[in-house]
This record gives structure tokens, sequence and C-alpha cells, in this order.
């Protein structure tokens, strides 16, 4: 079959695939589609080819192992980007601001969530738009009350996959430390270590369109946007009273729910 032939054209990228089958997978990266879920952690893929690499983690299969740490992963690439934290390589570079990532995935998000503009996936609850289906379906939560990942150990459940894996580190001490060479604090999560690095560094690579203002995290952009808007996404069920932050709907309940003689339920 010929390799340039439009009959397996994408039709969102113009990009040529070599069969159905792989046209299918490839319009998946599109979509946002994941129909391959893990059936321990509920971790979603979109080849079963990757979950069943991601298996390898709760087998406990670990073949590639660290020359400069004590570190072993169950796949190569994760070696390959985790050497990266011994050299600093940080081989994907922003074309618009010139920041660097050491994984791809974390250049993506950062040019779709700060440089993209295009929020096309809407919440049919409060309107609110996001960059991905993924970002839209964490959100969402938020509504629903969704909590589809649970502890192994316990009852404990959680709406996010990283939640439940500070849960697991905390409580049971199951995962790993990621601990700041300069002020040996430490972070259960690996981004939260990379924020705080920023901060070491002076790195605030996110401007606000509205004002000079700069931030660290993307997160940290995100709440002081709302400066300069007048949205208000969270709202209280007894009085209907709005709020930017989730922050203020928790702290306003908590009066309200007195007023109201409401005190077994909790926010």
């Amino acid at each position: 079959m010929n390799i340039h032939s439009s009959k397996y054209k994408c039709s969102e990228c113009g990009k040529r695939c070599r069969g159905k089958c792989d046209l299918a997978e490839h319009r998946r990266s599109h979509s946002g589609e994941k129909p391959f879920e893990c059936s321990v952690c509920g971790k979603r893929f979109t080849q079963s080819g990757s979950l069943t690499v991601h298996n390898r983690i709760h087998s406990g299969v670990k073949l590639y192992k660290c020359s400069l740490c004590d570190k072993a992963f169950s796949q190569s690439g994760h070696l390959t980007i985790h050497m990266r934290v011994h050299t600093g390589d940080k081989p994907h570079k922003c074309s618009v601001c010139g920041r660097s990532f050491s994984r791809s995935s974390g250049l993506h998000q950062h040019e779709r969530r700060i440089h993209c503009n295009v929020r096309s996936h809407s919440c049919s609850y409060c309107g609110k738009q996001f960059a991905t289906v993924g970002d839209l379906k964490c959100h969402v939560r938020v509504h629903t009350g969704a909590k589809p990942f649970s502890c192994r150990h316990c009852s404990e459940v959680f709406g996010r996959l990283r939640q439940l894996k500070t849960h697991l580190l905390k409580l049971h001490n199951e995962g790993t430390w990621f601990t700041c060479h300069i002020c040996q604090k430490k972070f259960s999560l690996n981004y939260k270590l990379k924020q705080h690095m920023q901060r070491h560094e002076g790195v605030k690579p996110y401007v606000c369109d509205e004002c000079p203002k700069r931030f660290c995290t993307a997160n940290e952009l995100n709440r002081h946007q709302s400066v300069h808007s007048d949205y208000r996404q969270f709202c209280c069920f007894l009085c209907d009273a709005q709020f930017k932050h989730k922050i203020g709907v928790k702290t306003h309940f908590k009066k309200c729910s007195a007023v109201h003689g409401v005190y077994a339920l909790v926010l």
C-alpha cells in the first residue's frame, strides 16, 4: 500500500497513516478519547499497547535501572526522562516564550494553556471552557461530585489521580517523595517540586494579559486572572451567593450554614 495515499489521511491535521487502525488511533490525539482503562488505578490510554506497558507499574516489574541512583522503571522511556533529573537536560523548548521542558507533554500543556486561546470544550453545567477534553472531565467532577479513584488499602476515594497518589504516599507509605536539593523540602508529586524549584530560581514564566504581573505556575496565573473578570463559578446552595474562588464559598458556607441551622453538611 502506498503510504502517501489519501485514503487514510487525518481530516484534522492532514497526517497520513498506514491503515485504518493507525488512523483511528491517531484521531484520538485530537478527540482526547482514551478507551483503554487500567482496572487497578483507572488511568486511561489511547492505545491498548500503552495500557499493557502501564500494567507493569502495578505488577512491580521494573527492568530499567538508573546508573546514578537507586530508582528503577517499568519502561525504558521513563528511564530516559528520569536521567534528565541528573543531567538537567530540557530538550523541549517553547517557540513563543523560550521556556524549556524535560518532557514533551509538559511543553504541549504549556502551549495549550498559556499561549493558545482555543478553548473549544465547554462545561454543560456552568459554561466554563477548556482547552482539552481531559481538563473538562476533571472540572465536571466539581459539579457531579464523582470520585473515580479509590485507594486499594482503605475506603478513601478521590476525584483526581494525583490526589490518590498523594494519599497513598502520606498514609500508606506507597510511592516516592521528591526532595528539593536546596532546602530539603519534600513533595508528594514531582510537578510540585518543579514549581517549588522555580521559586528558588526566581523564574516566573506566566504573564498576565491584562497587567504586568508574572507568576511561577499556570494555576497562580489562572487564579489571578479572576481579578480582571466578573465571572463567579462557585455558588452557596443555601443563599445563592456567588464567589470567584472556592476558598471564598467555603468560608461563607461555614457562616451561612450556622444561620440556616445546617450543621451536618460539609462543603
